[in-house]
């Protein structure tokens, strides 16, 4: 039962919360089945060894016979007549795409340089990768062509769990563990030839493989800029994406602007029917910063403690249905000294780090001209044509629980970006942009 109520609430969370954010073509929600548990149980033993190392430690369900039952989406979700053809799949995990705005951030390195760019430093001195990645995603989510390029480019270059391509289901770059990286462009040229240059006689060398990723990098850009839900995120206020800066300072294509003596960084801004647009909305329900939301938990914690059998009144662990929904439409950040205001902006924090750690899926088919009717959305490239479908996928709420780790996990990443990478930055660089900013001297009494 207890199995079951869990996988109710991600359905329901997927199907009453995320579809209003996301919209009803991007988010597959899936439906809970019952299987015979000696099923179960030869599928656990099958699988097994092909699970990758870190997941090994997470057992499977043996014994509740319940499961989900989602689609595959390294195919084609929109048009079942092309699934015959070959199929091309890009998985990508955006991240946080904007810098905090909230006036709690204590250090001010939160208000220049982005959460994802400070803690890959973290993560290479934890051993997790070998070398941190150039990708940045404020530059993916700008809207601006020339800086999604070098992202998606970047992503390529060092894909670590942020990136994967699949050819007819078969993982053929990426990693399947932390360590485990599969990147070696001229082996991606000659899957994803076929696709792109189907009857040419390009057939190998460097100038060869560029071309074949350029034109991969120029499709995944015009299908992230692409819409093919036209519902608008349900009766949500946009946050204004205006708050904030629009670049991080650790940005590598920002750093080559300042080599090259340019300071103005281009931000087009993100259609607003497109997927990245309504992924970054609901990552910005994060108004107020880990830091400014910590004592929000704190004061829920305190109730709980004093009232703990509200909290299903309060429905932390669900139901996630429409009424939960509408509670996440407030979007003052005015404390009126409530626990009513604190739980909101708690719930708000956690749908917004389920956004911040959701991936995208782009499926692509090639298609014939004579094929492409207007209902279809099709992208072009220069000697081929793709129906494509976009889904969005790991939406599952990200738990109450897990607040406190949040607060000293962003703790140690500023911590650690503050000692061992800004104290040893080219001097020149921490003069970034200094004209524009406002700068207050500081006198300390001796």
């Amino acid at each position: 039962e207890e199995i079951l109520h869990h996988l109710q609430n991600i359905v329901d969370f997927g199907k009453h919360v995320m579809k209003q954010f996301f919209g009803e073509n991007y988010v597959h929600h899936g439906e809970i089945i019952q299987l015979p548990l000696d099923f179960v149980r030869q599928l656990c033993l099958k699988i097994q060894p092909e699970r990758p190392e870190s997941r090994c430690d997470k057992d499977m369900d043996t014994l509740s016979g319940y499961a989900m039952c989602l689609p595959n989406l390294t195919r084609l979700q929109t048009y079942r007549f092309v699934e015959h053809r070959p199929i091309l799949c890009i998985e990508i995990k955006p991240k946080c795409g904007f810098i905090p705005f909230s006036s709690h951030v204590s250090q001010e390195i939160k208000h220049k340089v982005c959460r994802y760019c400070m803690h890959q430093h973290l993560k290479v001195a934890n051993g997790k990768w070998k070398r941190p990645s150039k990708y940045c995603p404020l530059d993916l989510f700008s809207g601006n062509k020339q800086r999604m390029h070098f992202a998606l480019k970047s992503l390529l270059q060092e894909a670590q769990n942020n990136l994967k391509i699949f050819k007819n289901g078969e993982l053929i770059y990426g990693c399947k563990d932390d360590q485990d990286c599969v990147s070696d462009w001229n082996e991606l040229a000659c899957h994803l030839k076929p696709f792109f240059f189907p009857s040419n006689g390009l057939v190998s060398g460097p100038h060869c493989t560029r071309t074949i990723v350029k034109e991969l990098i120029h499709v995944i850009t015009m299908t992230l800029l692409s819409s093919t839900d036209a519902c608008r995120a349900g009766d949500m206020k946009t946050v204004p994406i205006s708050q904030g800066r629009s670049y991080c300072e650790a940005s590598a294509f920002n750093k080559e602007l300042v080599r090259n003596g340019k300071h103005k960084l281009e931000s087009s801004g993100l259609p607003r029917d497109c997927l990245l647009y309504k992924t970054l909305q609901a990552q910005m329900l994060d108004m107020l910063d880990i830091e400014g939301l910590y004592p929000l938990y704190s004061r829920v914690e305190q109730y709980l403690e004093e009232f703990p059998e509200e909290r299903s009144t309060l429905q932390i662990d669900g139901p996630y249905n429409e009424a939960f929904y509408e509670k996440l439409l407030d979007l003052s950040t005015e404390d009126d000294g409530t626990v009513a205001f604190a739980l909101t902006k708690v719930q708000q924090y956690r749908i917004a780090m389920t956004a911040k750690d959701c991936s995208i899926m782009i499926a692509l088919s090639p298609c014939l001209q004579d094929e492409c009717s207007e209902q279809r959305p099709v992208v072009l490239t220069s000697k081929s044509r793709f129906t494509f479908s976009v889904s969005v996928l790991d939406l599952d709420l990200k738990p109450y629980e897990s607040i406190p780790h949040q607060y000293k996990l962003d703790g140690k990443i500023v911590n650690y970006y503050l000692k061992n990478v800004q104290a040893k930055d080219d001097p020149v660089m921490s003069n970034l942009f200094k004209e524009n900013e406002d700068c207050t001297l500081v006198l300390h009494k001796v």
